[in-house]
């Protein structure tokens, strides 16, 4: 059962927690992590390319000339996709890119996602984040407090507007809440900083 310090966010440690063995301690699946992270990048895919046929060209109704006796290839409109201007085959025309993975799929690779930053050492856990208004200075303090000079991702058991108002000026800050947090923004970010609430919320969510 992995075990990791407990920080209040003055960046103190207040002692340590065990997190579950069964979420936080498993192998990382790096298969299932690549499959996951193609899935959401293909979901954000808008898929809006448009060619035009010669079906879809201005003009091209008539027969440019007679079939035999000019000596010329036989055409039979202007709008072939061999003429200038005429249609492009097999172009690219708009489609829906996004998938789904098995339910049980996606769930290891969360599991997979969390257990990565677990045992790469990218995970902070605090006991509680909390912000009387929203002011980016005070989240830029903690971030120091806490050591972190990378991309990170603050994430928290339930919507806090204080937190999320306070970070959202941060360049590579981003916050999170336990519902809203995917595989992809997981990997994307060089350090987790979560709070305690939140791991007893992930463990009950996918233990």
């Amino acid at each position: 059962m992995p075990k990791v310090a407990l920080l209040n966010q003055t960046g103190s440690k207040v002692g340590d927690i065990e997190l579950s063995d069964a979420i936080f301690g498993i192998e990382p699946n790096k298969d299932v992590l690549h499959d996951a992270v193609l899935m959401q990048q293909a979901s954000m895919r808008q898929g809006t390319h448009k060619v035009k046929n010669r079906s879809e060209r201005k003009g091209g109704g008539a027969k440019p000339w007679r079939q035999k006796g000019t000596g010329r290839a036989r055409q039979g409109s202007i709008r072939s996709p061999q003429w200038v201007g005429g249609g492009i085959v097999f172009g690219p025309t708009p489609r829906q890119y996004s998938y789904k993975l098995p339910k049980k799929v996606r769930r290891l690779a969360i599991k997979s996602a969390y257990a990565s930053k677990v045992k790469d050492g990218e995970t902070i856990v605090v006991d509680n984040l909390q912000l009387d208004a929203p002011k980016t200075k005070e989240m830029v303090n903690i971030l120091s407090n806490l050591s972190v000079e990378e991309k990170a991702l603050i994430v928290t058991a339930d919507y806090n507007e204080q937190l999320a108002l306070s970070a959202r000026n941060i360049p590579g800050v981003t916050f999170g809440t336990v519902d809203s947090v995917n595989v992809l923004t997981l990997l994307q970010h060089d350090k987790l900083i979560i709070t305690q609430e939140a791991t007893e919320k992930v463990e009950e969510v996918l233990g």
